[in-house]
């Protein structure tokens, strides 16, 4: 989508020293081996100032409770004072599991909360029962992490946990990108409790996803999406559950009254067509062809009141729930969506769904071409490369970023086998699977890193620092880009444009975002006579405003504020003055569809997303006058 529907002061800075990232697991120093505080740990426990008086703590020695598991506790991370006041409430013959949950409760009200340590953030990561962590670091010691991973991969078998075998981990390390999508995709339906689906399910527990997470994201994004899109989808909804508050301006939660009737037509449809065909994604999802890899079809027939000009060209997330696209194409002339993955022009995915009455034949690429590679595009990232981590493309770049606490668990975990020719497989896997569902990338030896905004924007096409500056904060950044279009793909399907308009072409530009179509726009060197452009976020519209600027564009910008600032009178008006619109583009918000910023997946009866219905009443509007001209 093109835009963030939330408000300007809808944005969290994570750039201060209490970061709200998304991933709130907190590293213990390394520890030593809990044989040798057993005998100084119950010492420091009844001398520390936390406990409530000389008398409570000599209550508490007497009791007897086992240094053992008090040194085990402290190993794992936990305050001193909190072990002690737990063992003092929950007795000395309670089970470790019961005392870890009494210390969770006196964490959970604590404003910095108890860190674990590194074993148990290791294996609770990849998704093992917490309970179960503790045990297999008891038997086996903290330092055995080969020991540990081996326990816990039997324990769950025995128990027919969902843990994927040996045989059914999908092979991440292939160069070909499309190896493991193949496995799990088809065009043809499938049987819910076919193999392949259960391979989803499994290998996104062994991910670290939950068995209900898992099998909730496979039931509503289909069997036929690929693991890294499955993982975009759990992460986008991980962090709806953490940050909803800061997503949606309180402003933008009311309905709008204007479109409720829109919405519910809609949903009627939706529950009318269930029974019919649905739009499957295609694989490879290459639209009518892309640049290194053209389509057979060259030519399509367009019902007669779709052709144009005027143009218009709608984007939206590729992966939405069910009935979205079969809803969106018939509210456009029931114009087939072009799926694209701009993994085809860049090296980062982005499936996106593209609705449009361009001509398809004769496109272009944009020069220089982008950077199809991750090295080719971080070449520095080269040297710290390590051999088995084959990835070649990012997936979707998102509107989050992975925290600092994951990078140093990242580090933690491949610092043991420094000496050695490369970590173990369990381990590769873990790291591997936590650089591909966050977009990490290698900096240094052990250091792998989420990506800089200006890396982002080198990916998706924009000029080095569009977003950079002018107010705009870091977090602001990774929203905005995170909305945008990737320039190159947009870019190649606009070009056709340009013979037919050399003189230079009147744009309406809703939902603008950070202005991709404009920036895909100027560096094919169609000239923008007007662009007319609707965008909520302040910042946002200082972005194009900045770049109109900065290139010297000697057309006419005026920017509204909200889409329904842009009434029926305004857009007649306006196309009186200018001699009307040759293109109208836009990707209407997808908060209620996917992405990382997403408040529900209702579909297009959302507050946000159903404002697609707005781009319907705009587009009308624009036709029916350039039909009476």
């Amino acid at each position: 989508m093109a835009q963030d529907s939330a408000g300007d002061d809808d944005f969290v800075d994570w750039n201060t020293d209490d970061d709200l990232e998304i991933d709130n697991f907190q590293s213990s120093p390394p520890s030593s081996p809990i044989q040798s505080r057993v005998e100084t740990l119950v010492g420091v426990a009844v001398t520390t100032s936390s406990l409530s008086s000389p008398t409570e703590t000599t209550d508490l020695v007497q009791m007897g409770f086992s240094d053992e598991i008090f040194a085990t506790l402290f190993d794992m991370g936990f305050p001193v004072e909190m072990i002690a006041r737990a063992i003092k409430e929950t007795g000395p013959n309670a089970e470790t599991s019961v005392i870890i949950d009494t210390i969770s409760k006196y964490s959970s009200n604590c404003e910095a909360g108890s860190s674990k340590s590194k074993a148990i953030d290791h294996f609770l990561a990849m998704g093992f029962d917490e309970e179960k962590v503790i045990k297999a670091i008891h038997e086996h010691g903290e330092e055995n992490m080969e020991a540990i991973a081996n326990a816990l991969l039997s324990c769950a078998e025995a128990e027919k946990l969902p843990v994927v075998e040996e045989e059914d981990v999908i092979d991440w390390s292939s160069d070909d990108e499309t190896n493991y999508s193949d496995i799990l995709v088809s065009d043809d339906e499938k049987d819910p409790n076919s193999k392949e689906n259960s391979n989803q399910i499994r290998s996104l527990v062994r991910m670290g996803f939950s068995e209900l997470e898992a099998s909730l994201a496979v039931e509503r994004c289909g069997e036929n999406v690929d693991i890294a899109e499955l993982t975009d989808f759990l992460c986008a909804a991980k962090m709806a559950r953490e940050f909803s508050e800061f997503h949606t301006d309180p402003e933008e939660r009311k309905p709008r009254n204007d479109i409720k009737k829109r919405r519910l037509d809609s949903k009627k449809e939706q529950r009318s067509s269930v029974d019919d065909e649905p739009v499957r994604l295609p694989n490879p999802m290459i639209g009518f062809g892309v640049p290194n890899e053209p389509g057979l079809i060259t030519h399509r027939s367009l019902p007669e009141l779709a052709r144009g000009p005027p143009f218009f060209y709608y984007e939206n997330v590729a992966l939405t729930p069910k009935g979205v696209w079969e809803t969106i194409s018939r509210h456009l002339f029931d114009i087939p969506p072009e799926f694209v993955d701009s993994k085809y022009f860049c090296a980062a995915a982005r499936k996106r769904g593209y609705i449009h009455n361009l001509p398809i034949n004769n496109r272009f690429q944009i020069q220089p071409p982008p950077k199809y590679t991750i090295h080719d595009a971080f070449p520095l990232s080269k040297r710290w490369w390590p051999d088995w981590d084959k990835r070649t493309k990012l997936n979707c770049i998102l509107t989050c970023t992975g925290s600092a606490q994951l990078t140093n668990r990242i580090r933690l975990a491949l610092e043991p086998y420094n000496g050695e020719p490369e970590p173990p497989k369990h381990v590769q896997r873990y790291v591997i699977d936590q650089c591909r569902r966050w977009n990490l990338v290698w900096v240094g030896k052990n250091k792998a890193a989420p990506l800089e905004p200006d890396e982002m924007e080198n990916i998706l096409g924009f000029p080095k620092n569009h977003t950079r500056g002018g107010g705009m904060s870091r977090t602001e950044r990774y929203k905005s880009l995170g909305n945008s279009f990737q320039v190159d793909t947009v870019a190649y399907h606009l070009s056709v444009l340009k013979p037919i308009f050399p003189h230079g072409i009147n744009v309406l530009s809703l939902f603008t975002g950070i202005g991709g179509g404009e920036v895909a726009l100027h560096r094919l060197q169609i000239r923008m006579k007007l662009v007319v452009s609707v965008e909520i976020s302040k910042v946002n519209r200082n972005i194009l405003k900045d770049f109109w600027e900065q290139t010297n564009q000697t057309g006419v910008l005026i920017e509204f504020s909200d889409i329904q600032h842009l009434t029926n009178d305004t857009i007649e008006g306006l196309m009186e003055k200018y001699g009307g619109f040759d293109l109208v583009i836009g990707g209407s918000p997808c908060n209620n569809l996917a992405g990382g910023n997403r408040v529900s997946r209702v579909g297009l009866e959302g507050d946000q997303s159903s404002l697609f219905f707005e781009y319907c009443r705009i587009l009308e509007v624009v036709r029916a006058r350039m039909r009476r001209s």
